[in-house]
């Protein structure tokens, strides 16, 4: 991690403000298995505290750790009890289903390609590119991997790397006081987020460590220093 953390300081002046103000990287991981991938399902669009809870209920249900098998033996009436969404009872029995079949095969994922283990991941209901690309980070461990879908990643980009560019082009428009006089008033500038080629420019200069630069974007969105 020290040999990643002083690349992208030397690399980058913007990310080393970042990293200083941050403090060490604690990226947390968990292990590359059926679990892992299933918690995950369960976590999206839900806040923190609310997934937890569904979560382990679930868990209470179907065992933990979670396996194809404890899923598989649950009815839909049981999954909707612990407060899973038809939709997402729907996603973990297709995963299920899929690994007790042998066409997800969790041990095969660490010799694989990035795009490899997104094309394995993404043939279950209910995983997106998003979701394959979290596994790859803090599961597979992956260091240089570049979430462009993550609304947390694009919106520091922005804030770190767009916003000072755009406020010194933003426009200004003359308005008429009730003294009869003119006035420049500064237009506040739209926030639009950058787009996937957009991101891959910013985040050249950080490989083959962009995973540990995006873990530092997501927390200086929470860090009252920032700013």
């Amino acid at each position: 991690m020290r040999k990643a953390i002083l690349h992208l300081k030397k690399s980058d002046p913007v990310m080393r403000g970042i990293i200083e103000r941050i403090g060490p990287c604690r990226m947390k991981f968990g292990e590359p298995v059926f679990h892992s991938l299933a918690e995950a399902i369960i976590y999206q669009q839900l806040n923190g505290r609310a997934a937890e809870t569904i979560f382990n209920r679930f868990a209470a249900l179907a065992g933990n750790p979670l396996t194809p098998e404890g899923i598989l033996k649950l009815t839909p009436e049981q999954m909707r009890s612990v407060g899973l969404s038809q939709q997402k009872s729907s996603y973990l029995r297709d995963m299920g289903e899929r690994a007790h079949r042998g066409e997800l095969d969790f041990s095969r994922l660490g010799k694989m390609s990035e795009n490899e283990v997104i094309e394995h991941l993404t043939q279950v209901k209910g995983v997106g590119v998003w979701t394959a690309h979290m596994f790859l980070m803090f599961t597979l461990r992956r260091p240089n991997i570049l979430p462009v879908g993550d609304f947390g990643v694009r919106m520091a980009m922005h804030k770190h790397y767009l916003e000072k560019k755009a406020l010194k082009l933003r426009p200004s428009k003359t308005t008429k006081r009730t003294d009869g006089k003119t006035a420049k008033k500064t237009v506040k500038p739209q926030i639009i987020l950058p787009k996937p080629d957009e991101m891959e420019k910013i985040a050249r200069g950080w490989e083959p460590y962009r995973s540990i630069a995006c873990w530092y974007l997501w927390q200086s969105l929470d860090t009252k220093t920032i700013g």
